[in-house]
């Protein structure tokens, strides 16, 4: 089983919860001791004088980011339950600025504001009161700029390297390496503005770069899994369910589940667009085969507690192998429509005049019916009455939830 871990299936909820007290309690320990309560060590970056902030917390992305993507290449993590903050470009500059401007006058950001507070810092304190009073202003007019705040410059669930179209690990190592550039420009800064002596510095940090950029190009050299690799992981366990036939789903519950308002049903035809343009049933989005890997993000960002995937082909042959490609990532709830198309014409476009069987097929996954005309949707079969059909299945969507993703925030 990859990490990251559900605590909560694992140990008792007492026990999680002090876990993440213990963590909460490393994590304030530490900011306390690196000098972050204090408000005048925080702010003399902004004058170039003590660049330790800047260097911490790229020192901490860094090293975060490289065993992140190793343990991923070595297929020890799921990077697709990570969680990735989704893009609002218009928002995020404009919260920037505004967090920025606070961060120079106020010489705190929020986290080390509770870290100022809880040492019994007075300014501390009223940095924190005025976060709480930010929180409840925006919370009262946020019905005015909604439109705008949660749709202007959306990206979604995007990384550099999805953003630039470059492998991961050749950005990895241009991180570190602008990381390490920045170090040494700001002791530069420390020197010229504050007056630092470089030459009393420990060698070892010279060590520790070398280091950091031999394991981020150990990122290269490992690469990252493909789809391919990640289902081979977990095939036993997946062929498995295939073989019982546990998420293949009769037509009749696929109809009765589209008719369900409870659920959200999102049907995915993998066929190609010609065979989509033929028939296909109402509702259902067309994404050939080759291009389910493309539509990942987009998929993982639709998951939610009631949204159920149905992948359908002519057969299942496609279908199926679309099913593998989701399951690799990580996507929960999604089924097989049992018989494909073909299943679904045979059971509701019997009285269709128009749709006429072929006799021999041209080979594995085909259309095994024939259509005047191209009409998509238009037929009678495409969109059946629940009303009118009773078919008797064994039911078999399970709703399974997917771990919460939690964001995080500031240090």
């Amino acid at each position: 089983m990859p990490f990251p871990l559900s605590l909560e299936t694992l140990v008792s909820k007492p026990m999680m919860f002090l876990i993440f007290g213990l963590i909460g309690f490393a994590f304030g320990f530490v900011l306390e001791s690196a000098g972050f309560g204090n408000s005048k060590k925080l702010a003399a970056q902004f004058y170039f004088k003590d660049m330790t902030v800047l260097k911490v917390m790229f020192g901490a992305i860094i090293t975060a980011m490289v065993l992140l993507f190793i343990t991923i290449g070595l297929g020890i993590l799921d990077f697709s339950l990570v969680w990735v903050n989704p893009t609002y470009l218009a928002s995020g500059i404009v919260g920037g600025l505004i967090m920025g401007v606070g961060f120079i006058i106020g010489g705190f950001c929020p986290g080390t504001s509770l870290v100022a507070m809880a040492t019994r810092k007075i300014d501390g304190l009223f940095f924190v009161f005025g976060v709480l009073f930010g929180i409840f202003v925006f919370g009262e007019t946020v019905e005015y700029f909604y439109d705008w705040w949660n749709t202007a410059g959306y990206m979604g669930r995007v990384t550099i390297p999805e953003w630039l179209g470059v492998p991961v690990g050749a950005v990895v190592v241009a991180v570190v390496l602008m990381a390490l550039f920045m170090f040494w420009g700001a002791e530069q800064l420390e020197r010229i503005f504050g007056g630092r002596d470089l030459s009393k510095e420990p060698r070892w940090r010279r060590y520790a770069a070398v280091g950091i950029v031999t394991f981020a190009v150990s990122v290269m050299i490992i690469g990252t899994p493909t789809t391919e690799e990640k289902y081979e992981r977990i095939a036993s366990v997946k062929d498995a369910a295939l073989a019982n036939r546990e998420v293949q789903i009769n037509p009749g519950e696929l109809l009765d589940s589209v008719a369900n308002d409870t659920l959200r049903v999102v049907m995915l035809d993998v066929r190609s667009e010609a065979e989509y343009n033929q028939f296909h049933i109402t509702g259902a989005e067309n994404v050939p085969l080759a291009q389910i890997r493309s539509i990942l993000p987009e998929v993982q960002a639709q998951q939610a507690i009631n949204t159920v995937f149905v992948l359908m082909s002519n057969d299942e042959e496609a279908a199926t192998e679309a099913w593998k490609a989701l399951q690799a990532e990580s996507v929960t709830n999604v089924y097989i429509l049992e018989g494909g198309i073909n299943q679904w014409i045979g059971t509701f476009g019997q009285e269709e005049s128009d749709i006429v069987q072929v006799a021999s097929p041209s080979g594995n996954d085909s259309l095994c019916f024939s259509f005047p005309a191209a009409l998509g949707d238009r037929y009678d079969a495409a969109d059946p009455s629940p009303h009118e059909w009773t078919l008797d299945y064994t039911p078999k969507v399970k709703l399974e939830v997917k771990r919460d993703k939690s964001s995080g925030g500031c240090g």
